[in-house]
């Protein structure tokens, strides 16, 4: 069974969240021939003040 684990800072719709599972399930549907059903896939949202580039939170840098 194939497990996915997709990790992205917060700030995605859920109809975003939607089509990217769909598209993700489709493409290991098709790549390694597994039913549909079989496939699953956890998403890791990381609120934007546990993540820092160059030393700044993104939350302080103002990016989204």
């Amino acid at each position: 069974m194939p497990i996915v684990n997709i990790t992205m800072i917060e700030g995605r719709t859920e109809e975003q969240k939607r089509q990217l599972v769909k598209k993700v399930t489709d493409a290991i549907v098709e790549t390694c021939e597994a039913p549909p059903e079989a496939v699953t896939i956890t998403i890791l949202d990381i609120p934007k003040t546990n993540v820092a580039n160059a030393g700044i939170l993104r939350s302080d840098a103002g990016r989204k």
